[in-house]
């Protein structure tokens, strides 16, 4: 198994941590993994960006990097920005996190070629997402504690961008159709990107990511499904 703390980018050094034991087995057998980049999200700065994927390179076979271009014209048309507006700022903000990535991937070559970079956008209509996405959908609508999950989730990305600003129902309503786009990827990475075992890796715990590893009653991930928050050691030994 690789060691779990390896020095990446410039100054910063990524520490893993397995959301349980089974994802722990997942992780050290090492098929695949996932990446997700929320556009926008200040975290996922240049340094921090090229330390993570380096440290997956490291880790997995394959790795698949999604950037979630979705919602976010609804997020900006609730804080009462024009369509225009909102348009010409999802633009912007998408450009620069492809630009990231791509400059990230730059510095890993001649490795760059194991990474599959996609937008969420592209794949809501791969049958494979679209089956799991049905799972998804329905287990919001028949299972209370995934719905429950489901809105915490929300709450916490509304709050996160929020500034103080009054939290609308427009708001709400665009914080749950990113979230409900999202669900697939961390139930059944397996499915949807064709392998058998997969973790997803954040720098977060995250409602989702937490109820799904540990072992719900009703609706639950696939079996080969995993987390694994990946994070600068500093913040991850502050965070212990």
């Amino acid at each position: 198994m690789p060691p779990h703390v390896l020095t990446e980018a410039p100054g910063i050094e990524m520490r893993g941590e397995p959301l349980g034991e089974n994802c722990r087995r997942i992780w050290q057998r090492a098929e695949h993994a996932l990446i997700g980049i929320s556009a926008g999200n200040s975290y996922f700065n240049q340094d921090r960006l090229t330390a993570l994927l380096e440290w997956a390179e490291r880790h997995y076979e394959r790795i698949d990097v999604v950037y979630v271009d979705t919602a976010l014209d609804t997020m900006l048309l609730a804080d009462g920005r024009t369509p225009e507006s909102a348009a010409k700022s999802v633009k912007a903000t998408v450009r620069d996190v492809r630009r990231r990535i791509k400059r990230s991937l730059e510095r890993l070559e001649p490795q760059a070629g194991r990474f599959r970079v996609r937008a969420l956008s592209e794949l809501l209509d791969v049958p494979e997402y679209r089956a799991v996405r049905q799972r998804t959908d329905r287990a919001f609508v028949e299972d209370a504690e995934f719905a429950a999950t489901c809105e915490a989730m929300v709450q916490e990305i509304v709050a996160h961008r929020g500034g103080g600003a009054a939290v609308t129902d427009a708001h709400l309503r665009a914080g749950l159709a990113y979230v409900q786009a999202e669900a697939p990827l961390f139930t059944d990475c397996p499915a949807i990107f064709g392998v058998s075992e997969s973790v997803v890796l954040y720098h977060l715990r995250t409602p989702i990511s937490e109820y799904l590893a540990g072992d719900p009653q009703g609706f639950r991930a696939a079996p080969g499904q995993g987390f694994v928050v990946v994070r600068p050691a500093e913040t991850a030994l502050e965070a212990a």
